[in-house]
């Protein structure tokens, strides 16, 4: 047994490299970036992965390595430190303005141009010491003093026109190059957050100006500039927004350089789950968290493999959950499912949940207020974002393309469920008619009404996806169309006897109980099928909690689906409290 007390913490939410190193987080080496980088050289670099990759601490890293003051020790027994020729040209060698736009989300541009100017202005502030230098000008340190200029009305905020926000990162860029007398290296993170939201609140034409002529500033016409690094997730085309810079490099999801650097690849996962003490554990967190090929690579989430690793070391539940999709509202993936029939086929969602293919062309260079205005540029939009991933090498542009993993289809099935009871809550009589026909033990009814259900949605192909995601999908189903029945109890995957049952029910006026268990028939088989879910609810007594509750008459069904079909089956219990 592995003491887990005596181990580095998990460092969940930090993106800090320095703190990471310093306060003895667990860290994954990701530093031979640096080595990467630095050898294939560019003057603008830009790296688009999806979010919770790792960008924002790769960045981190960068600015500690390469800005004046390294604490060199933090990449002691790193994969850096071998590189000695290149760690002495370059660590602790450059003056470095690192920036994230992630917090430039405002409801309107007025909101995030001044958040714009706040994350300016707190990066000004880090070198305070530029206010009265002598070595700069007068004219300098005034310069300096209106990137950090607070708002006379409102006291609190820092007040910039939008020629100042265009010019601050070059200027910045001057002002340091004349106190070090070196060039200045330029780190932005997550540049594409204030597009991406400029355009779900309206005001993307006043902020993709904004943006544009920022950048444009800081990464061309910028003399003081010794090379500049990005990260995003979108590579937004060049005609809307890198028109002034000359070729950035674009290091993609379909790049082999650098392809290891974001996400952790399987060794790196299975060294971490081994110093835990949670080997036992790989598969099932290859088949949840794995799958994002880069090129030739295969890597996995590092945002759900860290907070997967927590729950297992704190919590008492050992099944895996969807952190990802908790990071974010998933509204890609949301969008694309009501396109279905618009352009969007079931079939095609049918084959991608059900763990195969479909060809498509990809564009990479997108823009964010035409990434929905038809389905091809959604296609690319889900590639970028992670929600789908390359199966083989891609054909020029055409790309055949699969869900990833277990986590990302439970997004997928989630949003389709969400749907599902939307249609059903159109249809007012398919909740009664099945749950008239649930409480009376009318199983040619229950079959008929549920198929009837299940016509309004995707099936699910019998292919190699894991059996247990098959049941929980039609459990979905079920749960779907008793969602709108408020004055049933009606709870799901609860501890019950000696396991957890799928669906239970209490229908208290009338003490009836019932409880559901569903399966999927592997070839077809619906009787076999039946007969097992049976079997289980006797076998576990998940008709426990029901008599406990003084339920008098007790109804267990069994149902099985495969694709379109299904079959129900019934046992009833009669059941004196005493």
């Amino acid at each position: 047994m592995i003491d887990n007390s005596m181990k580095k913490k998990l460092p969940i939410g930090i993106d800090d490299f320095a703190e990471i190193r310093t306060e003895d987080f667990y860290y994954v080496d990701k530093t031979a970036m640096i080595r990467d980088l630095l050898n294939a050289w560019g003057k603008v670099n830009l790296f688009t992965r999806p979010r919770r990759f790792g960008k924002s601490l790769n960045m981190s890293m960068l600015k500690t390595f390469l800005e004046i003051g390294c604490d060199k020790s933090l990449f002691e027994g790193l994969e850096i430190s071998k590189e000695t020729q290149l760690c002495e040209k370059y660590m602790g060698q450059f003056p470095v303005i690192s920036i994230s736009l992630k917090t430039v989300h405002g409801n309107n541009y007025e909101f995030a141009k001044n958040e714009l100017c706040t994350v300016i202005a707190k990066e000004a502030l880090r070198f305070s010491f530029l206010a009265t230098s002598e070595r700069l000008t007068e004219t300098d340190r005034k310069r300096y003093a209106q990137l950090t200029k607070v708002d006379d009305t409102l006291k609190s905020a820092f007040a910039m026109s939008v020629a100042t926000i265009t010019s601050s990162l070059n200027t910045l860029s001057q002002l340091l190059e004349k106190y070090y007398e070196r060039k200045v290296i330029i780190l932005i993170d997550e540049y594409d957050v204030p597009l991406a939201k400029a355009n779900e609140r309206n005001y993307y034409d006043e902020m993709i100006v904004l943006i544009r002529n920022m950048l444009d500033a800081a990464l061309k016409s910028n003399q003081s500039l010794y090379f500049a690094v990005m990260t995003g997730c979108l590579r937004v085309s060049k005609e809307s927004i890198f028109t002034g810079l000359n070729n950035p490099k674009i290091y993609s999801l379909l790049d082999t350089r650098c392809d290891e650097r974001f996400g952790f690849t399987d060794t790196e996962v299975q060294q971490m789950l081994e110093y835990y003490g949670l080997s036992t554990y790989f598969d099932i967190t290859k088949e949840w968290y794995d799958g994002y090929r880069v090129v030739n690579t295969y890597v996995y989430n590092p945002w759900d493999v860290i907070n997967w690793c927590d729950q297992l070391l704190t919590g008492t539940d050992k099944r895996p959950k969807s952190y990802w999709k908790n990071s974010s509202g998933n509204e890609e993936v949301k969008k694309f499912i009501r396109r279905m029939g618009n352009g969007v086929t079931k079939a095609q969602i049918e084959r991608l949940i059900s763990g195969e293919t479909v060809q498509k062309k990809i564009e990479e260079q997108l823009t964010y207020n035409t990434m929905y205005d038809n389905v091809e540029n959604m296609w690319s939009l889900l590639f970028a974002t992670g929600y789908l991933t390359p199966s083989e090498m891609p054909d020029g542009n055409l790309v055949r393309l699969k869900v990833p993993n277990n986590e990302v289809r439970d997004i997928f099935s989630e949003f389709i469920l969400e749907l599902f009871e939307e249609k059903v809550a159109e249809d007012g009589t398919l909740v009664t008619e099945f749950c008239n026909a649930l409480k009376n033990g009318d199983t040619a009814n229950v079959e008929r009404v549920f198929t009837k259900g299940m016509g309004k949605t995707i099936s699910i192909r019998d292919t190699a996806v894991r059996k247990e995601f098959k049941e929980n999908f039609y459990h979905g189903l079920i749960l779907g169309i008793m969602f709108f029945k408020s004055d049933w109890g009606i709870t799901s995957n609860r501890e019950s006897g000696n396991g957890y049952y799928d669906i239970q029910i209490e229908i208290e006026e009338e003490e009836i109980g019932i409880v559901i268990e569903v399966k999927y028939a592997e070839g077809g088989n619906l009787d076999s099928a039946c007969a097992e879910a049976l079997d289980q609810i006797n076998k576990n007594n998940y008709t426990a909690e029901l008599k406990e509750d003084d339920m008098h008459k007790i109804l267990k069904y069994g149902i099985a689906c495969y694709k379109k079909q299904c079959k129900v089956v019934l046992e009833r219990e009669a059941f004196d409290a005493d």
